[in-house]
């Protein structure tokens, strides 16, 4: 890839599709290569959907994440066809497959954005008694016609039209028009300064607290293996051990519940943040098409999670309808409210969740 030129709502770049060495004859068709680049990315794509999207039809951004696995599987073929039958037998040309998948992927970050942010704050209202089937067949209506209206708009505005690039006279490239994403960019850019920013002025006790979530989290895991249809359970059930570790681990004072969030949330994702981050220090360009992926959309399922988590937690505490996730909410809400800190807790049904009894240490 090659940067282009920097505009107020798109970055450009150039993709090399064939090269031409003047003096030697010699002619270098890139096809494969960004064939491979997607089925690595359809690889990726899948093992992330596998490990966490357990429940498509639960949320907006779960099926997303599908469609994204289904578009870079049919991304995938046309370039397979195109590569097995050679670009002057092809009906479409590489630059073609690109240049309006670059500005297919471009165009979904906002809206997924906006309706997954839109889905979650209304989870709690009468959406949530709606029946799966209802629910899987309206994520599905609303991420097929996302997918509508950015192919539609990628028609309407691509250039898909090849170009010749020389470098020197005895060399010259046919290269076409691809974009980046500017709203993940800036997206990943201000979440990761963000999250930087809110843990910094704690950085002493944030290894303190984060021992003292994981041993929450094995006390709440022992707790669910024993769980049972009873609403009351006898404290002897606990996990006596992870008990008296955490009290002695517990320090004072508790951190304030969006502090505790930021990390459950950065627990998972800060790697990923710094990575992206670091690619874009050194200049690295990364096409639509690349990095708009369900890597990136479970990064920011996580994140508008954890928002609506702490934006109802003054009414809801830790009993909401969010669905699951990667990160650790309950634990962490339990983290500020110092739960674990009392000498008799007391299993407490959770009413929110209906026929499934969760127990959970107040």
């Amino acid at each position: 890839m090659l940067p282009e030129s920097a505009a107020s709502h798109t970055v450009k770049m150039l993709a090399i599709i064939e090269e031409w060495d003047v003096g030697s004859d010699c002619h270098t068709d890139n096809t494969v290569k960004y064939l491979l680049l997607v089925l690595f990315k359809l690889g990726l794509d899948a093992a992330v959907f596998y490990l966490c999207c357990r429940k498509v039809h639960t949320s907006f951004l779960s099926m997303c994440s599908l469609s994204i696995i289904l578009a870079d599987l049919v991304m995938a073929a046309f370039l397979a066809t195109v590569w097995f039958l050679g670009t002057e037998r092809s009906p479409v040309s590489p630059c073609f497959i690109l240049a309006n998948a670059s500005v297919t992927y471009g165009a979904l970050p906002l809206p997924i954005v906006f309706l997954g942010l839109l889905d979650y704050c209304l989870e709690d209202t009468f959406l949530h008694n709606q029946s799966t089937s209802c629910k899987f067949l309206r994520n599905s209506a609303l991420t097929l016609l996302g997918w509508m209206l950015a192919v539609i708009y990628s028609f309407a505005s691509v250039k898909a039209e090849p170009m010749e690039l020389k470098y020197t006279t005895w060399k010259k490239a046919r290269v076409c028009e691809v974009q980046e994403s500017i709203v993940i960019t800036y997206f990943t850019l201000v979440l990761f300064t963000a999250v930087l920013c809110a843990t910094l002025p704690f950085w002493s006790s944030i290894p303190q607290w984060l021992k003292e979530a994981d041993l929450l989290a094995k006390m709440r895991e022992g707790q669910q293996n024993q769980r049972s249809d009873l609403m009351f359970i006898s404290t002897n059930c606990t996990d006596a051990k992870s008990k008296e570790n955490y009290q002695e681990v517990t320090s004072s004072p508790r951190p304030p519940l969006w502090l505790s969030l930021t990390m459950g949330f950065s627990v998972f994702w800060i790697s990923y943040l710094a990575t992206c981050v670091t690619c874009l220090a050194f200049g690295f360009g990364v096409p639509s098409y690349i990095s708009m992926n369900t890597l990136w959309l479970e990064c920011t399922n996580s994140f508008l999670m954890g928002v609506v988590f702490w934006a109802k937690s003054n009414t809801r505490g830790p009993y909401s309808n969010l669905p699951e996730n990667v990160c650790l909410w309950h634990v962490y809400w339990h983290l500020t409210k110092a739960t674990g800190q009392q000498q008799h807790p007391i299993a407490v049904f959770n009413p929110s969740k209906g026929k499934r009894t969760t127990l959970l240490f107040v």
